[in-house]
This record gives C-alpha cells, sequence and structure tokens, in this order.
C-alpha cells in the first residue's frame, strides 16, 4: 500500500496537500552500496542485541511473518548506544500478534492496540511491536489516519529522517536500508525519507525533532531539510505546546556540553526559535553608533555551555532549571535597554523583565509550575552576587544572599559563575576568585549557622505572648524586624531577641511599652 507523500506549499496555508509517490532514495543522492562485507558485519552486530528479539522473529516467521528491528533501536547500536526498549515492526496484524506471542512473553500491555501497537515484557527486556502502517495527515492536524500496510520499505519511508529509517529483518539481522540512512549515520547528516517539505508538512513537530537530534546526536540537518524547517514553521501552530516544550526539555537535556547550544542556534537560524521561543532570537540586538554592546545572543549562549560544563563541580546532572535560566537570563535586555551619554547603553532592572517574560513563556509552554518558579526566580537573581560590589561580602550581606536564593542557591552559584564570559582575563580571574571567596564565606557561615533555615528568632506565638497582643499586621511587623536582626547580627538567642524586641515595641506606633511577659510555668 503507498505511503501519501505530497507537495510543497506556502508555510501560511495550511490547506489540502497533494500527495507524491515514495522515493527509496532521496533525489540527489549518490549512496555508498554496502558490500557483502559490510552486511555480514552489520547483522553480526545488531543479532547481538537481543536473542530474545531474535528468538521472537524465529517464532512469527514460523508462522508466515515478517518481524524486524526497527528506527531508533537499529540507530543506536550503529552508534554504540544501549537501544534500551526495543521498537519491532511486523506485517501481522494486532490481533495475530497477540496469538504468536502468548505464552512467550511474561507480560502483555494492549494500551497502544488500536494504533496497531501491542507491549510486551520478556524477562528484563521490553518489546513494542507495531504492525506496517500508513498515514494520512488531516491538514489542520498532526493526527494522522492510519492504515495497516504489507510492506517494510513503505513503512520505513513514513519515519522522520533516514537515520530512523532502517530495520534488521529477525530472525537474522538482515539489514534493510533503502534511504541510504547507514550512510547518513556514517556522515553524521539529517535527512528526511522523502522530500523534507512533505515530511515536515505532514508532522510539524519533526521540525523540534531535527533540533533535538542535532543536539544530541551532534548531527547537521541537510540544506534541503533546513530550508524546509523555515518554510514550515509556521506549520507549528497546529501542534500543542505540551509536544514543543516535551521536545525542547530533551534539546536542553542533550548530553554533550555544546549539543543544547547547537540545537538552539539551529531553531534560531530557522526561524523556528520565533515561534516557539521568540525572546531568544530577539537577545541578537542590531549594533550601531548609538547601540554599542556585546552580542546578548552569543553571549546567552556561551552562558548555557558554561553552566553545563559547571554542572559536575556543583553535584548537578542535566539541570532543566539552570539550563533555561542560563539560557534565558539576559531575555529582558531587549525591553529594558536604554541610551546614556556617550554612546554607551543600559540594560536598567532588565533582570526583573527577563523574570517575568521568562514566566509568560515557560508558562505558555506548559512547563510544570515548579519549572517556571525556579527558572523566573534565577533569572531575577542572576544579577545579585554583583549587587553587593566588589569587596569583602559581610555575614549579613552572605545571609541575604543565601535567604534569598533559598532551595536555588547551588543553582545560583553555578548560573552567576557561568554568567563570566569576559575575554579580559584579569577580570575573568577576579570574578573568580570573588565567586570562590563568596563559596567559601557561605561554607563558613553554614558551619555556624543554619543558613538554609534562617528565621527570626522567635516566632508569631512568642511575639504575642511577649507583646501581649493578638493576631493582626503588628505581629507580621515585629517579625519582619526581629527578621532583618537575624540577617544583620546573626542567631540572638530567645533572650537577647525578646530584649531586642521589647525594645523595639517601645518606639512602635500602636503597641507603645510593653510590660515584661509572664513568667511561664
Amino acid at each position: 500500500m503507498p505511503v501519501p507523500h505530497s507537495t510543497s506549499q506556502d508555510p501560511g496555508d495550511l490547506g489540502p496537500r497533494v500527495p507524491r509517490p515514495p522515493q527509496p532514495v532521496p533525489s540527489g543522492r549518490d549512496p555508498r552500496p554496502l558490500g557483502p562485507p559490510q552486511l555480514e558485519a552489520a547483522a553480526r552486530l545488531l543479532s547481538a542485541v537481543s536473542p530474545a528479539a531474535s528468538e521472537l522473529g524465529a517464532r512469527f516467521a514460523r508462522r508466515g511473518y515478517e518481524l524486524a528491528l526497527v528506527g531508533g533501536s537499529v540507530r543506536d547500536v550503529f552508534l554504540g548506544r544501549d537501544p534500551g526498549d526495543l521498537d519491532l515492526t511486523t506485517d501481522a496484524v494486532p490481533a495475530r500478534i497477540m496469538e504468536i506471542i502468548d505464552g512467550w512473553a511474561d507480560q502483555v500491555w494492549t494500551i497502544g492496540i488500536e494504533f496497531g501497537t501491542v507491549g510486551m515484557r520478556k524477562g528484563s527486556e521490553i518489546f513494542e511491536i507495531t504492525t506496517y502502517r500508513t498515514e494520512r495527515y488531516a491538514p489542520r492536524s498532526r493526527k494522522p489516519d492510519v492504515e495497516y500496510g504489507t510492506s517494510l520499505v513503505a513503512d520505513l519511508s513514513r519515519r522522520d529522517f533516514t537515520v530512523n529509517a532502517m530495520a534488521a529483518k529477525l530472525p537474522g539481522a538482515e539489514l534493510v536500508d533503502p534511504f541510504a540512512g547507514l550512510q547518513d549515520l556514517s556522515d553524521k547528516v539529517l535527512r528526511t525519507p522523502g522530500q523534507p517539505e512533505d515530511s515536515l508538512g505532514e508532522d510539524p513537530l519533526r521540525i523540534m525533532r531535527a533540533a533535538r537530534f542535532t543536539a544530541q546526536l551532534g548531527f547537521t540537518v541537510s540544506p534541503e531539510l533546513r530550508v524546509a524547517m523555515t518554510e514550515l514553521a509556521p506549520r507549528l501552530a497546529i501542534v500543542s505546546a505540551e509536544r514543543i516544550s516535551a521536545e525542547l526539555t530533551r534539546l536542553m537535556l542533550a548530553r554533550p556540553v555544546g549539543g543544547p547550544r547547537r540545537g538552539i542556534e539551529l531553531l534560531v537560524d530557522t526561524t523556528v526559535a520565533d515561534v516557539v521561543l521568540p525572546e531568544v532570537p530577539r537577545l541578537r540586538l542590531e549594533q550601531d553608533e548609538h547601540f554599542r554592546h556585546k552580542d546578548v545572543y552569543l553571549h546567552s549562549l556561551t552562558v548555557l555551555d558554561q553552566a553545563i560544563a559547571l554542572e559536575p563541580r556543583y553535584g548537578l546532572d542535566g539541570d532543566l532549571r539552570l539550563r533555561l535560566a542560563a539560557l534565558l537570563h539576559d531575555i529582558g535586555k531587549p525591553k529594558t535597554r536604554t541610551r546614556l551619554p556617550g554612546g554607551k547603553v543600559a540594560f536598567h532592572h532588565h533582570e526583573v523583565k527577563g523574570a517575568q517574560m521568562a514566566r509568560a513563556r515557560l508558562t505558555a509552554l506548559r512547563f510544570s509550575k515548579d519549572v517556571v518558579d525556579d527558572v523566573s526566580r534565577l533569572v531575577e537573581l542572576h544579577l545579585r552576587f554583583h549587587g553587593y560590589g566588589s569587596g569583602e561580602w559581610t555575614d549579613s550581606a552572605v545571609r541575604r544572599y543565601v535567604r534569598d536564593a533559598g532551595p536555588l542557591l547551588t543553582r545560583l552559584n553555578a548560573l552567576t559563575r557561568a554568567d563570566c564570559t569576559t575575554r579580559n582575563r584579569a577580570k575573568a580571574q577576579r570574578l573568580a576568585r570573588a565567586y570562590d571567596r563568596l563559596e567559601e564565606h557561605i561554607a563558613v557561615l553554614a558551619e555556624r549557622e543554619e543558613l538554609e533555615k534562617i528565621r527570626p528568632d522567635l516566632d508569631g506565638v512568642e511575639v504575642m505572648r511577649i507583646l501581649r497582643i493578638g493576631p493582626g499586621p503588628q505581629v507580621g511587623k515585629a517579625l519582619r524586624y526581629l527578621l532583618e536582626l537575624r540577617m544583620e547580627r546573626g542567631p540572638l538567642g530567645p533572650e537577647q531577641a525578646t530584649q531586642e524586641l521589647l525594645a523595639w515595641a517601645e518606639g512602635e506606633e500602636g503597641l507603645g511599652a510593653a510590660d515584661p511577659p509572664p513568667a511561664e510555668d
């Protein structure tokens, strides 16, 4: 059964798309054919992945059906990566799959059976078997009408990229690579099995997946795929925010230090970021004789790289909050840019504006409330270190810094250190020493005080008993005063705090001089 393809169209036009026949290898390609030794080596490599998968393949073959390892599972084997759960495909319909695996699988689940997928566990291995499919997409939806197919090659032609359009027929692990995916894997290039405008037009989320694979695998996109990403970026409007944020999260959590940067650069260069994360491309402020400044966009990408590199130092591993804050920490600058005398430029309170913008964008992308709160708070605090000047930090300043950061202290330290991108070596060394001194001061003070639990020496109940007042605004005012004392002088203890509270109350309107509190039994 043929797989529907379609012609290119105006990116803003979401109308009908005209089918185009599939092509086993994209036009203009000159794939290098694999010889028998290479095919044998590939079969040996693939067959070693899972003896259970080969056993299952033999079970299907005895009943006259095909079974193949497919998609990312095959790709990851060639990349030397653990393929994890294994994806399989077959010409058997779901009801027949259930009959074939009956008595073989230790556990079976059918949550995806209406889409042609049956899941199972054999020992410690997880398999998902999907019947060959063809898909037809409605113009304004990325949910296809699915029909079962009979051809492995046709099934592979609907995959997103050629590196994911390879299969290994089981049980012999014979490589099936009709779109030269292995060559593209070797060349580290992302291409689509058919025309890229058809593939991306049918399922625009593939635009985000291209950027994600660029980040995760270090691949580049082919010139024709890059053009299609640019032209079809507006079609991401039909994709849910949750789907986009899921791909953006995977992109940001890519393992290589420079991986997330590569993914973001691709989104910006293809104008996709204008649709999904417009605050980032707006950082590319024009430089002219009136607004001279460093490139904020490149600075933000460098901060992202440096934050990722610092994660091991701070006991962080793939920290989404830190990485998002590093990317977004300066997004308030375009809206706060002002011209100063002498041709200089300033961005007063850009951290406050940036925090508001980060909150709005991440909320629109349906990130969790915890992620939204933490990232926007980090953006708001990212200049706090510089607010205390270049001198020695007092104990009270350290307490305030730690209290403001709260549970985000480690991330704030990493972000603050990553935010130094100056090329002036002497200045960079001065800042590094200042960061070191602050962190040392925090550690020393933490040994004497519970910095992460800074609170007034008395609680609200004690304040009401001492001042002989009931609940009301004066209690909150008294607690704020005691907190200021705690910040300035450290722990006072209940007796000293009581004396300070009474002295404060004498001068406080509405309280007057309070009598000493009654002795406790």
